[in-house]
């Protein structure tokens, strides 16, 4: 898909001052969408404004911990005064936390990487879903992880706020299926050419890897009124969409 189908829409993108995050962001721009790009960094998202602007795009930078709910709220009440309803919510954000035993992690980095995992994005939904139903076509992608169905020693605290990420999605999806015109998918990026990657398999040669901007004209597709499928994964290693199955 090419071309500016994204014109005139509008895109809210968390993590968006590097990695997979920057590269939707700077892509949804070039496709003619105005980004709120999200991110603690504030010179990172001055960094991506930069790269926008030079692509004949616009953004809006929110320097932003994700664990400041309340903020969160704030924003989605800043984007209705400003816009009225938002086309594309991309969760894209994560922790990964420590590897290692499961009875070896401390209690508050449990909690904090399920609160930027998990419940960060739960808050956005709350806060944005009035928004995507504003829109006449709102279409919500949120990050995942092969971790998050396969299981793996020392991976049980990333592994798990991913399983229950896919599953708050996928049940939001069904809530929402049948009386609004928003679409939720779920993407399984893979092993991708992220700092987050380098800092998981440090030993691993991160150019045998795709780089994230790889990934991103799929994100453009799955962003975009098109789009129909819902309540399902994209795997970008096998490129498919692929539903949820019960257990054997």
């Amino acid at each position: 898909m090419t071309g500016q189908v994204l014109k005139g829409r509008i895109a809210l993108v968390t993590g968006a001052s590097r990695g997979i995050g920057r590269e939707a962001a700077l892509a949804f721009a070039r496709a003619g969408a105005h980004v709120v790009a999200l991110a603690r960094s504030q010179g990172g998202l001055e960094e991506l404004d930069d790269a926008i602007r030079d692509a004949g795009g616009s953004a809006t930078l929110v320097p932003l911990d994700l664990t400041d709910f309340d903020a969160l709220d704030r924003l989605g009440l800043t984007i209705h005064e400003r816009w009225g309803r938002l086309d594309v919510l991309v969760g894209n954000a994560a922790m990964l936390g420590p590897i290692g035993p499961l009875n070896h992690i401390e209690p508050k980095m449990f909690e904090r990487v399920f609160a930027v995992n998990v419940t960060a994005n739960y808050r956005l939904i709350r806060a944005m879903d009035p928004l995507l139903r504003a829109s006449d076509a709102g279409r919500a992608i949120f990050l995942s992880s092969g971790a998050s169905f396969n299981a793996h020693a020392y991976w049980g605290l990333y592994g798990a706020t991913k399983a229950a990420l896919d599953t708050m999605c996928r049940d939001w999806a069904e809530e929402i299926r049948n009386i609004t015109n928003i679409k939720v998918m779920l993407v399984n990026p893979g092993r991708t050419r992220t700092r987050m990657r380098a800092e998981a398999a440090p030993g691993e040669d991160p150019t045998t890897l795709p780089p994230p901007d790889a990934i991103a004209p799929f994100l453009v597709e799955m962003a975009a009124p098109a789009w129909q499928e819902s309540g399902r994964m994209f795997d970008f290693p096998s490129r498919r969409v692929l539903d949820f199955r019960a257990p054997a």
